[in-house]
């Protein structure tokens, strides 16, 4: 049997056991997936030793940047983004991958306009890394908001000028995931037009307060799900190539 999992903490509501497990039975493998929830990554190599049938792991938060020193190589996607998501294991070596940037950029294409030239990224961790290599390489200028003046603009600072300029703002932060709901990004969301494009890395609730705002203001909205999926598919890939 093959066995696959999840690193991350807490991981209460993962998407990928279920996902997974779901297609081992659909399409007939002898495989099984499960969560490993770490609170430290120092419990890493411990993981690996306990369980010597892994064949691939995906990362989650909080582990995206701090599982990188336990692997042997990075992909090219993966070294230039500095996060990673997907983990090959082979016989001998660990190697780690960025799947992140495949869902993102392939769920974002098809809504694109003509005047979405501008973005603002919400957060300044592992997830926010592949939206701006994304970004960056559409040729899609962005700018960073964080409650940390060092990665980029504070929330204060998001006047109407900036809203109305940047008309893509993607949420890279779990401010509003489940259970949390109540819970959104602080920005003025009265600037919002329906000339933005309003993107929510999270999936759970299908739509956060974020979301909800954007949408009553005209923009049109977008929730991590389709992201999740398209990159649990190229996971799947890359394990099997």
């Amino acid at each position: 049997m093959q066995r696959y999992g999840l690193i991350g903490f807490p991981l209460k509501n993962s998407f990928s056991a279920n996902y997974f497990n779901q297609k081992f039975a659909e399409q007939g493998h002898d495989a099984v997936y499960q969560n490993f929830a770490m609170e430290g990554i120092e419990a890493f190599p411990d993981l690996i030793t306990n369980y010597p049938d892994l064949n691939g792991l995906n990362v989650t938060i909080p582990y995206k940047q701090l599982v990188i020193p336990f692997l042997n190589h990075l992909d090219v996607v993966a070294q230039k983004v500095g996060a990673v998501n997907t983990i090959k294991f082979t016989q001998n070596e660990l190697i780690g991958y960025n799947t992140d940037v495949f869902g993102f950029e392939k769920s974002i294409l098809p809504l694109l306009k003509p005047w979405h030239q501008s973005a603002f990224v919400l957060g300044s961790g592992g997830a926010s890394k592949a939206v701006l290599y994304v970004l960056n390489k559409l040729g899609i200028k962005y700018t960073q908001v964080s409650r940390n003046p060092e990665a980029g603009l504070l929330y204060e600072e998001l006047d109407k000028s900036f809203m109305r300029s940047h008309q893509i703002i993607i949420n890279c932060t779990p401010l509003g995931m489940f259970p949390a709901v109540e819970d959104c990004p602080p920005i003025p969301y009265h600037y919002i037009t329906n000339l933005h494009l309003v993107y929510d890395l999270i999936y759970l609730p299908a739509e956060t307060l974020f979301l909800k705002q954007a949408r009553e203001n005209g923009a049109i909205t977008k929730n991590g799900l389709q992201m999740l999926e398209l990159q649990a598919e190229k996971a799947w890939q890359i394990w099997n190539e």
